[in-house]
This record gives structure tokens, C-alpha cells and sequence, in this order.
């Protein structure tokens, strides 16, 4: 068997392999080459007689299914089954479908956006708000992770909730599953949920892939939800030849239902359950695998293990106190391009964050130093659905002509505006542009009028202050008096992290206008297009920029975790919740053991959020990694220390309470407040009255008395 050696597999390793028979767990820690035992056993297996096509291997993602493939293939050359659980369903659900009344092996499968359209029409008919749509849904996910029918599900939601809502909640959701049946169609949980209701129900369907697979093999197996779990005891129940790798420090999806108690479970629904543990790391450094051990070790709800490796020390980890998320991103971009010159490539370098939010100043500042990047786990920034509708409306604003960010707003939020509508409506404009007949007196005798009146008058409200207010107030009073707020909120992970998208842009119009005096808001919206068409040179591969989630499963010679102040890394919500941080934690964990040589941790002392700037508190996590201490005579790992400099810098400046001072576009002021770290000076201009400004930044001029 070519590349098939059982010399390459360590001591830990190798006992887990030869554990053939009965349940078999193991607990593999990051970078303990998982992928290696896994596809070793399956070639064990085969050499010591085992057909290929009684072993089942399942995974949890496509690109961990075609990293074994191949594998497999180049050791062994033999076909294995090989697959996610979604597309394992898939296969058989095709074979066995047609025990369910009203489909057949010709089913479609639904995305998300069709599943929401669905469920917003059905709520239409019982007289419901479209708001009602992500409560839906929650319910919808949470009887499909659950493995539950939906009347049990709803039964003692009503035991306590005797409200309408939630009775309406019960029909949209029956009428969702009957619309997908008259339809042949199903959603990506039911993948999962209609091959357990055939499992449980047919049993002659059960049996003929329990009985085949003699051997199953599980990867990831933290990850997998109660239906998953279900679906790999019930296809063990024969043969009871059940191998599971997993690491419940890494288990990162409970918010999408993810269980890593499975792990335990196992125990408890399986006889005499074999556990290995692997804890040598093949990835990374001492100094790295120092720092996952030290912050994991935190968790109480996991099995205790540590992380080794006989590679050297390596580079001390840096522990980088950013003065603010512009200085965060361009220490991240200096110091890419200082280890480009050493010999490094840009594939070698990944930014990960907590979230998304945080990436559109690290993006403006890979771009400004002309560096390659891919984001992940989300679009580029500026291409984002949430950045989009706002800058379409903004771009209403500066270009009323422009009918294609007319498109994008004149129905979002949901005005009850469809195609049909659009097209009678450009049919009463006739040669008129649609807005301007929109805003004209001939539109109040329309039938949309009503439907319209609100957006219409918002818009000329907002149209008589857009150049009287700054370009900052004015973004902020779109966002607030369109709704679009409220039209993105909620509390799953998505709407946590498209208002922090927004938040964002508020940011970046603050910032462009601090940079560029007397800007515009036109000025701004070109700005963005041409930093939006620029990063398109990848012939020599690209820095990834990522949260945390996406890159699970990934290595990099150089990592850079931002944001890990306390509110984005752990977040907010966290703190009264012990298994909500430990979930935090774990993320930790998961974003450390990405990195083989390098790790930079970032924090700042101030950040620019929910429409201010504010001091930051570091994340409790860099105190949890004991380096904080060691590291500062090398770097500055102390906040302190940048604060200090920057009051060193504005009392060089001779700025002081009393002293009149001038700036380009307020005129003249009166400093009548710094703060006490001397950083920001409260200025009452003649004209524009009391402003807050950072007195490194402001590029004020201090007017002698006499020359008043």
C-alpha cells in the first residue's frame, strides 16, 4: 500500500489503531494529527481483510471528506465511503425516500433565503409582521436539532405561553413543512431529521446500513447535535464498531446546536468504551502550545489533558496594546510586511477575530500596504448585505437618479413593495425618475401611497438635513429613522454580528471624515468603491482574514488574534453565562492552536463602538495566558505605556484648560476640559459649540491671546 505506514504514527496513536474492535474514543487534542490516525485506521482495516465497503467514515465538512479521499486513496487505492452527514443523508435519503408520503428520490433542497421567504408568506396569511420570521425560525432550527415532532415540541411552550403568537408559530411551522412536501423539497435539517424518521420507522431501511457498515468512523465528534448523534448510535447497532475522534476543548457550534456531552454520553450508551487521549502536537511551537494549555486549563467541563510537542521553543509570543483599531490594524500590516521581506508568504499569515465586525479597518489597512487578502466567515466587508442596503441608501441621497440603490431600499425594510408594484410604479413615473415621482404630489393619489408614506416622508425629511448635518450624523439618522436597525436585530450569531457590521460603517464615515477635512458624503461613497475594487491581486497567494469559527481546522505559520478586549473577545453576553464563556474559551483555544511559529494578541485601549469612542478593558483571557509580564520589556504588552505616550505627546503640544485653539472646519474654541489621561480635549467652538477631540488627532493650533 503506497504512503501506508504505520511507523509514522506515534505510540498514543498507534494503540487507539489497534483497538479494532467495540467503541473506541479518542481525544484529540489540536494539531495531534487526527486526520493521519483516522485515515491509517481505515487502511488497517482493509489490510487486515475488511471490505471497503463495509466502513463508513463521517465527517463535518467537505473539505475534511476530500483531504481523507485522497488520502485514503494515495495509501490504499481502495473507495471508502467517505462524507459529511448532510451529504451522507442526501445519499440515503435518495435510496429511501419514497417510504415518506408525498416525495420521491427526485427531492430538491431548499437554501436559507428560500426557507425565510417561505416562512414570511405563511405568516403573511395568519396576519402577522414579518418581524415574526427569525421567531419562526429559531423554533423551526430548534425542533430540527432537537429531532422533534412539532406539536411535542410547541406542547409545553403552551403550557406557560397561552399567547396567539404562539399558536401561530405551531401552524406557520406545519404549514412550512407541508408547503417543502407538496413541493418534493427539503431544508438542510431535514437531511438529517428525515434519515433518523426512517431509521426509527422503517426498519428493514435501518438494518440494510447497519448491517453493512461493520466499522463507522466519526471525526469531529464535539461537534455533532442530538439528530447526528442519534444517527451514528442507531447505524452502530449491529456491529457496535464505533470509532470517534474528538476534542471537547474545540467545540465551538453549541449555538447551531452542537454537543461536545456527546463525548460523555458515549460512555453511558455504549458497553466497555476504549478511551485514548493524544496530546502531542505536531503544529506548533512550546511557546505556543504553552498558552493554549494555560488558557483551556480555565474549563471545567472537559477531560483533562496537555498538550506537548519535542518541536523547539520558538519566538516568544507578542502581546501587541494598540492605541486604537486603526493602530491595531496597521501594526498587523507592518508587521506582515516586515516578515514578507524575511523569507515569509503571504498564505502564511491569517487575522482572526470574533467577529466580523472587526474586519474593515484590518482590510483598509492590508490594502494600504497594497497586501493580498481573502476574507472568511463572511463577506469582504463593504460586500456585506447589511453595508450594502446602507450604502444604497445613502447613495439615494447623493444620486437620485440612481434607480439600482432605489431597488435595494424601496422594500427594505419590508414595505410591501414587490416586483409587480415596482413595475406599476415605474409605469405611473413615466419619463420621471422613480424617486423624484416618489416625492412629487402626483404619488399621493397612487395606490402605494400608503404603503410608501412613511419611507417618503422620512426621505425628504432627512433630504433638507443632509447638508446642514455632519456626514456622521447623517449616516446615523438613516440607519435610525429607516429602521434598518431593528429590521437586522436579534440574538443568534449572525444578527450579533451584522449590527456590529454597522456600527462599523459608522466608524469608517468618522474616520474618513477626521482624515479629510471639509469631505462629503459623496466624497465617502466614492472612497469606498475604489477600496472596494482594489485588492483584486492574488498571483502570489493572500493574508486570510477570519473569525475565529471559520478557520477551524486550519493552520498558519503566523496568526494575529485582534480585538481581545472583554465585550468582542470573550463577548458581552458571556459573562453571565459560565458555559457561554467556557464556550469563549475554547474559541480561544481553537484560534492559539491555528498558529505553528508565530502568534501576535492584540487588544486596544480605545475602540470606536455603537457610535463613540470608548476605553477598553483587555480580555480576561490574555491575563488567563501568563505572559502579559514576562513579555513587557520586549513589547508593549502594557496599555499603560501607549497612553502615556500619547498624554507625553499632547502636553509637548502646550495644550491646556483655557487655551484658545483653531481648527479647520469648527473655526475657533475654547479648550474647557482634557481628560485626565490628557488624550481628548472638551472644546466649545463659537459655531459649533461643545466637540470632543482627540488632541493627537485633531491637528489644532493654539491662538495667542493677543491675536484673538
Amino acid at each position: 500500500m503506497s504512503g501506508y505506514d504505520l511507523n509514522s504514527l506515534n505510540e498514543e496513536q498507534m494503540q487507539a489503531l489497534l483497538q479494532t474492535e467495540g467503541v473506541v474514543l479518542v481525544t484529540a487534542g489540536a494539531g495531534s494529527g487526527k486526520t493521519r490516525l483516522l485515515t491509517h485506521r481505515i487502511c488497517y482495516l482493509i489490510e487486515k481483510g475488511v471490505s471497503p465497503y463495509n466502513i463508513l467514515a463521517i465527517t463535518f465538512t467537505n473539505k475534511a471528506t476530500n483531504e481523507m479521499k485522497e488520502r485514503v486513496s494515495q495509501m490504499c487505492d481502495r473507495n471508502v465511503w467517505i462524507s459529511t452527514f448532510h451529504s451522507m443523508c442526501v445519499r440515503i435519503l435518495r435510496e429511501n425516500i419514497d417510504r415518506l408520503e408525498g416525495y420521491n428520490k427526485n427531492f430538491t433542497i431548499i437554501a436559507e433565503n428560500d426557507r425565510d421567504k417561505i416562512v414570511k408568506e405563511l405568516l403573511e396569511k395568519f396576519g402577522c409582521e414579518a418581524e415574526e420570521k427569525d421567531k419562526v425560525i429559531c423554533h423551526l432550527e430548534s425542533i430540527k436539532n432537537k429531532g422533534l415532532d412539532i406539536d411535542e415540541y410547541f406542547m409545553p411552550i403552551r403550557e406557560y405561553d397561552k399567547s396567539r403568537n404562539i399558536k401561530i408559530y405551531q401552524q406557520v411551522c406545519w404549514g412550512y413543512e407541508e408547503y417543502l412536501r407538496k413541493n418534493n423539497a427539503l431544508d438542510f435539517d431535514d437531511l438529517l431529521n428525515k434519515t433518523l424518521f426512517l431509521f426509527q420507522n422503517f426498519k428493514d431501511v435501518l438494518n440494510k446500513y447497519a448491517e453493512r457498515f461493520v466499522y463507522i468512523l466519526v471525526d469531529e465528534f464535539q461537534d455533532t447535535n442530538l439528530v447526528q448523534y442519534k444517527l451514528v448510535k442507531l447505524l452502530a447497532s449491529v456491529h457496535k464498531n464505533l470509532f470517534v475522534v474528538g476534542d471537547e476543548d474545540q467545540c465551538i457550534y453549541s449555538w447551531r446546536g452542537a454537543n461536545f456531552h456527546n463525548i460523555f454520553n458515549l460512555k453511558n450508551d455504549f458497553e466497555d468504551v476504549k478511551t485514548f487521549k493524544l496530546e502531542r502536537n505536531y503544529r506548533s511551537s512550546k511557546n505556543i502550545l504553552n498558552l493554549a494549555n494555560n488558557v483551556i486549563a480555565n474549563n471545567t467541563e472537559r477531560m483533562k489533558k496537555n498538550l506537548w510537542t519535542d518541536k523547539s521553543e520558538g519566538a516568544p509570543p507578542v502581546v501587541y496594546s494598540a492605541f486604537d483599531e486603526r493602530d491595531e490594524a496597521m501594526y498587523v500590516a507592518k508587521t506582515i510586511e516586515k516578515m514578507l521581506c524575511e523569507g515569509y508568504s503571504y498564505n502564511d499569515f491569517a487575522v482572526l477575530m470574533r467577529i466580523n465586525a472587526l474586519s474593515r479597518n484590518i482590510e483598509e489597512g492590508l490594502l494600504s500596504y497594497q497586501i493580498p487578502y481573502k476574507l472568511y466567515g463572511g463577506f469582504k466587508f463593504y460586500e456585506r448585505a447589511e453595508i450594502k442596503t446602507i450604502l444604497a441608501y445613502l447613495t439615494a441621497f447623493v444620486n437620485p437618479k440612481d434607480e439600482i440603490a432605489l431597488m435595494k431600499i424601496i422594500n427594505f425594510p419590508k414595505r410591501g413593495i414587490g416586483d409587480v408594484a415596482i413595475s406599476n410604479l415605474q409605469e405611473e413615473a413615466g419619463e420621471e425618475q422613480l424617486l423624484a415621482y416618489l416625492l412629487s404630489d402626483r404619488f399621493k393619489f397612487s395606490k402605494y401611497f400608503n404603503k410608501l408614506q412613511k419611507f417618503v416622508e422620512t426621505f425628504k425629511k432627512l433630504w433638507e438635513e443632509k447638508d446642514v448635518i455632519s456626514p456622521v450624523d447623517f449616516v446615523e439618522k438613516v440607519i435610525k429613522q429607516f429602521g434598518i436597525l431593528q429590521a437586522y436585530a436579534g440574538k443568534d450569531e449572525e444578527a450579533v454580528n451584522r449590527l456590529g457590521n454597522i456600527d462599523s460603517l459608522v466608524s469608517s464615515v468618522q474616520e474618513f471624515v477626521e482624515e479629510n477635512e471639509d469631505s462629503t458624503l459623496a466624497d465617502y461613497l466614492a472612497n469606498i468603491m475604489l477600496k472596494s475594487d482594489s485588492d483584486n491581486i492574488q498571483e502570489n497567494g493572500f493574508v486570510s482574514v477570519a473569525t475565529v469559527h471559520a478557520v477551524k481546522g486550519l493552520e498558519f505559520k503566523v496568526v494575529f488574534v485582534i480585538g481581545l478586549e472583554e465585550g468582542i473577545f470573550p463577548l458581552a453576553r458571556a459573562s453571565f453565562s459560565n458555559s457561554e464563556m467556557e464556550e469563549e474559551r475554547r474559541l480561544m483555544y481553537v484560534a492559539i492552536t491555528r498558529a505553528e511559529e508565530n502568534i501576535h494578541l492584540i487588544h486596544t485601549a480605545k475602540r470606536f463602538m455603537y457610535g463613540k469612542s470608548n476605553y477598553q478593558k483587555q480580555s480576561r483571557f490574555l491575563g488567563e495566558l501568563g505572559i502579559v509580564d514576562k513579555t513587557k520589556p520586549s513589547v508593549r504588552a502594557n496599555v499603560q505605556d501607549m497612553l502615556d505616550k500619547a498624554v507625553e505627546e499632547s502636553y509637548r503640544s502646550g495644550f491646556k484648560t483655557g487655551d484658545v485653539v483653531s481648527h479647520s472646519r469648527f473655526g475657533l474654541g475654547k479648550i474647557v476640559n482634557i481628560s485626565d489621561d490628557g488624550l481628548v480635549a472638551d472644546i466649545d467652538f463659537e459655531d459649533f459649540g461643545k466637540k470632543s477631540l482627540m488632541l493627537n488627532l485633531a491637528k489644532l493650533e493654539k491662538v495667542e491671546e493677543d491675536d484673538e
